[in-house]
């Protein structure tokens, strides 16, 4: 009896282990096909098809619900395709679901900032530059936002003071500085 059972044990030792390959080895087809997907959608945006792109990561996303990458690949088509609110709710969706990660933050300011919501954007990109301080574009981002900030304090105070001399010179310098938001 003994014997059986330890006969027993390896053959079941030895199915396991066939089993965790099998396992390994679906997963890293499972992650390749994802790959693959992340890919395809990705290229269709940068052909400028983004309606193709947004079909296909929901398609992905039908078996996939929660693929970080495609969901926020879903909202970059979103907004490629001027579906900003839509892209809102995904990019403040991928914020809750998945809190550490600082892209949804970065894009979802961008949209704010693009619909005039200028303290929600900065907060959005204070959380990106928390979650991830080397992040360039969020910076570039967040520096956008507070030249906004200052452009909006600066024109109240020429209302408020008309005659102060160092207003006009800083306003007509804002107004020089490119208006896009870096969405990435």
């Amino acid at each position: 009896m003994p014997r059986f059972h330890h006969g027993f044990a390896r053959l079941r030792s030895a199915a396991c282990n066939t089993l965790l390959g099998l396992g390994c080895w679906l997963a890293v087809g499972a992650a390749q096909a994802q790959s693959a997907a992340h890919e395809e959608v990705a290229r269709l945006l940068r052909a400028g098809l983004a309606e193709q792109a947004q079909q296909k990561a929901e398609a992905g996303l039908a078996t996939q619900p929660n693929d970080a990458q495609l969901r926020f690949l879903k909202g970059v088509a979103q907004s490629q395709r001027g579906q900003s609110e839509a892209a809102s709710a995904t990019f403040s969706a991928l914020t809750q679901d998945f809190p550490e990660l600082p892209e949804p933050y970065n894009n979802l300011a961008v949209l704010e900032a693009a619909a005039g919501r200028l303290d929600a954007a900065r907060a959005a990109l204070e959380t990106a530059l928390r979650l991830n301080p080397g992040y360039a574009t969020a910076q570039q981002n967040l520096g956008d936002v507070y030249a906004r900030l200052a452009g909006r304090a600066w024109a109240r105070a020429l209302e408020l003071d008309p005659a102060n001399p160092a207003l006009q010179p800083r306003l007509q310098i804002l107004q020089q500085l490119p208006t896009t938001g870096a969405a990435r």
